[in-house]
């Protein structure tokens, strides 16, 4: 079975990266025709190089969605368990979309308030959790690497870590998407991880949905990376965050995703942590955040950032396959 899944996971791969080649470009250039252009933050709240990226085209996520869905669909078996990782990626895509629009029609950086797309997630989060669990078979259980075991904690808070990992990876992935190509690249760098883990778990669907992302993420950035021709917008951004939980959540590495998605959380904490410090002491712990800021306002070139934090995701994904392949062959 194996040997029969690498193939197809590579042609799934491919096929995602020349689809987005194919696409792009038609669809970049709709963008800019009906200016859905980005709209940035006000001066202060970003650094001052950002303010010359408004206006241009968003909402490229789209592309990342529809370079994913048509291979997936003609290249795989179709399990519950994969679609179940696309109806994530689809639905978390559709509440960042909703948010890309509200800010495109009202031309400003604000979108849909955080308590619903909070509210979305949880009923993303609510379907991942009945399905995982009453269709596919998912054990209401956490499993904890290295110590090679699992904690059953029942069905009730296991829904919690599921909003828990589905919300926190949504937001932290959209945290990260603050520089040309910055969450494509370390997205794709944790998809092939989950490639890796579900090609040895012999998850034979999941590897290929996986790997299909992968290959749009890629392509993605032939448009994405510096200087950018389109941003993935948050329909993007929520979209890869919601597929890399559900992703840990059908391969039961939800604790391993702390790993596996170390940029994101790092991404994530800085700005817990800037805003509860400086709440109490009216001090700030870093010049900006997310962090990708406080190194550009410390003097780092752009690329310099995202060439490092692509460095180090891919460092941190191998370390989680290495903890995931070490417990599984045990």
């Amino acid at each position: 079975m194996i040997e029969a899944l690498l193939p197809r996971a590579l042609i799934a791969m491919i096929s995602g990266a020349v689809l987005m080649l194919f696409v792009g470009p038609r669809f970049i250039g709709w963008l800019r025709s009906n200016e859905v252009g980005q709209f940035v933050r006000p001066q202060g709240e970003i650094p001052d190089t950002h303010h010359e990226k408004q206006g241009t085209p968003t909402m490229g996520g789209l592309l990342i969605l529809l370079a994913t869905t048509v291979p997936f669909i003609v290249l795989s078996s179709r399990k519950t368990e994969a679609m179940l990782v696309l109806f994530v990626a689809l639905a978390c895509g559709a509440i960042g979309f909703v948010d890309d629009w509200t800010k495109v029609v009202r031309k400003r950086s604000l979108g849909l308030s955080g308590r619903l797309r909070m509210l979305g997630l949880l009923v993303v989060a609510a379907v991942l959790t009945w399905v995982g669990v009453e269709v596919v078979g998912l054990e209401t259980e956490l499993a904890i690497p290295v110590l090679d075991t699992a904690v059953g904690i029942g069905p009730f808070l296991y829904f919690i870590m599921v909003y828990l990992v589905v919300s926190g990876s949504a937001n932290a992935v959209n945290m990260t998407d603050g520089l040309d190509g910055l969450a494509a690249g370390t997205a794709a760098a944790a998809l092939v991880t989950y490639t890796a883990i579900a090609f040895v778990a012999e998850q034979r669907d999941l590897a290929i949905l996986s790997a299909t992302m992968v290959g749009a993420c890629v392509g993605f950035l032939w448009f994405n990376s510096f200087p950018a021709q389109v941003f993935m917008g948050d329909v993007g951004s929520y979209a890869l965050g919601g597929a890399i939980a559900a992703l840990a959540v059908m391969t039961q590495t939800e604790i391993l995703l702390i790993v596996i998605g170390g940029v994101f959380v790092v991404e994530a904490l800085s700005v817990i942590i800037q805003v509860v410090v400086f709440k109490r002491t009216r001090r700030r712990v870093f010049l900006m955040t997310p962090i990708h800021h406080h190194f550009e306002m410390a003097g780092w070139s752009e690329t310099t950032i995202i060439v490092r934090f692509w460095l180090i995701a891919g460092i941190l994904g191998a370390t989680g396959f290495t903890l995931f392949f070490r417990d599984f062959s045990l």
